[in-house]
């Protein structure tokens, strides 16, 4: 789709990441509903009178339109949507974490309207839900599965690898690109029993060891599928944890 002209008007769309481009204008990568992650030249929106200036905020829902061909568009016109409650603290470093998994796994131009749903829908719980770690970790679990189900490694909890139901008392070992294997396995394998793995197929997180495997497995999942990238949100949650 990047090959050819396009004048685009009126799509939903998220900042990602802006970057400073030259004295007055930013490079922006967006993720929009009907064209995927775009990238875009926001030529003057650094100039003091610019009517882009403010309006280009992350975590916040925009309509925007641009024109052009190539890598990057030109940005035509940014208005909100409406407004949402600006992220902070941990909150703001979770809607980092959804932005980088999106520019690391996703194309540029390959629409994803499902994932975009999904995307608001978390930023959204971000910006006003009340303060609840297991409500923000279930949402977290829940994207990162859509995310990997969209790019086609769809995570299947409910059989194992040979295409039979789990067994709820079994014990399995869950390997990538395989999927679940029963047995015990050895101690660098990701092992559950047949209730946590089917507690995992239905976002059922209720229980705190379900969600600390689920965390584990998730993990392991997209540094597999990043290829040895390390996520720079990741390294930050580390480093405020030794603090």
């Amino acid at each position: 789709m990047s090959g050819g002209k396009q004048r685009v008007d009126g799509q939903p769309a998220f900042l990602l990441q802006a970057h400073a481009y030259r004295e007055t204008s930013l490079i922006v990568d967006v993720f929009s509903r009907d064209y995927g992650r775009v990238g875009l030249v926001a030529r003057g929106a650094k100039r003091p009178r610019s009517q882009l200036r403010g309006v280009l905020v992350e975590f916040q829902p925009l309509e925007l339109g641009w024109f052009g061909a190539g890598e990057l568009h030109t940005l035509a016109r940014a208005e909100w949507q409406r407004a949402w409650p600006m992220l902070s603290g941990p909150r703001l470093l979770l809607g980092y974490y959804l932005n980088e998994l999106l520019q690391r796994l996703l194309a540029r131009e390959d629409a994803h309207p499902a994932l975009f749903a999904l995307y608001a829908e978390a930023v959204q719980k971000l910006a006003t839900a009340p303060a609840d770690t297991v409500r923000h970790e279930a949402m977290l679990r829940a994207f990162e599965k859509a995310l990997l189900r969209e790019l086609g490694y769809g995570l299947t909890l409910a059989h194992d690898a040979g295409g039979q139901a789990i067994d709820p008392a079994a014990n399995y070992v869950f390997r990538p690109e395989q999927g679940l294997i029963e047995g015990e396995g050895g101690p660098d394998d990701f092992g559950l029993s047949g209730a946590q793995a089917l507690a995992l197929d239905a976002d059922d997180y209720a229980d705190a060891q379900v969600a600390r495997l689920a965390k584990t497995l998730m993990r392991m999942l997209i540094a597999h599928y990043l290829q040895g990238q390390e996520l720079r949100t990741r390294r930050v949650f580390i480093e405020l944890q030794d603090l």
